[in-house]
């Protein structure tokens, strides 16, 4: 089994957010894969499917992006020997580059961080480029609405995370 996890806020407010990109993922894998979103169970609104013979959890936790470690470590708990991949945004790496790490540290993501302080940093993620506009604050860029111009780089980043949980999962 595999738990996949997208890291978002969430609320009407949060969509279409820099910091949503995790969220962005969960969802067009959900769709890509046929599953829906329909059980809120350990924190998170899930949905369930498989590829291939593989068993997939999808979870978008519900306990906002900071406290993201929290429904991480139910679902951990539940399902023990699951393998977890989260797909979350990078301020870090220029917009548009999609990077997969089977572990490592959370660097600056308070996110990770979370679940770093919950599981340990054995976990494979995903890390979609939002880049950074460095004239605002880091929480209010990434919480900032995402341009015109830039949602067509970001739609691509998504389908291309999306692409390398597919290849993860197989």
């Amino acid at each position: 089994m595999i738990i996949v996890v997208g890291l978002g806020n969430v609320g009407r407010e949060y969509d279409n957010t820099f910091h949503n990109i995790g969220f962005e993922v969960a969802d067009k894998l959900a769709l890509k894969i046929g599953a829906e979103f329909t059980k809120e169970k350990y924190k998170s609104i899930l949905a369930e499917g498989r590829v291939g013979g593989q068993a997939v959890i999808i979870c978008k936790p519900t306990t906002y992006m900071n406290n993201s470690g929290e429904a991480v470590s139910l679902l951990k708990r539940k399902y023990k020997d699951a393998k977890i991949l989260v797909a979350v945004d990078d301020i870090d790496l220029p917009k548009g580059v999609v990077r997969y790490r089977e572990h490592g540290s959370a660097g600056t993501h308070n996110g990770l961080r979370s679940i770093v302080s919950f599981i340990g940093e054995d976990f494979e993620r995903v890390k979609v480029g939002v880049g950074r506009d460095k004239s605002v604050d880091l929480a209010q860029f990434v919480l900032s609405k995402i341009k015109f111009e830039d949602r067509l780089i970001l739609d691509k980043s998504v389908d291309d995370a999306v692409k390398i949980i597919l290849e993860k999962i197989n």
